[in-house]
């Protein structure tokens, strides 16, 4: 089983919503079900819904441990990675499926 480590953002790139899945297209779906519904989640309140970063691992722990390293970062260094990952900041999410 592959686990992800996956960045989202909004429509104008301004947030980042950092997380953990071992499915990714049940987890893109509820983050988009979210931003259409409920808003009561983060990605929800800011429509964080456009794949634009991941990174896959073998282990849960590794990946958690991992999303927990990048969401440390200042913002910044998040956009050098998602930058060095994806120059143009592509919708990735018809990538992942």
């Amino acid at each position: 089983m592959n686990y992800l480590v996956y960045i989202l953002t909004n429509e104008y790139r301004t947030t980042l919503y950092i997380g953990v899945t071992n499915n990714i297209q049940r987890r893109l779906d509820q983050h988009h079900f979210d931003s259409q519904n409920a808003k009561k989640s983060f990605a929800g309140k800011y429509n964080c819904i456009y794949l634009v970063y991941y990174e896959v691992y073998d282990n849960p722990e590794t990946a958690i441990a991992r999303e927990k390293e990048i969401k440390k970062w200042r913002r910044e260094k998040k956009n050098d990675l998602i930058s060095g990952f994806n120059p143009s900041w592509k919708t990735l999410n018809n990538e992942v499926f």
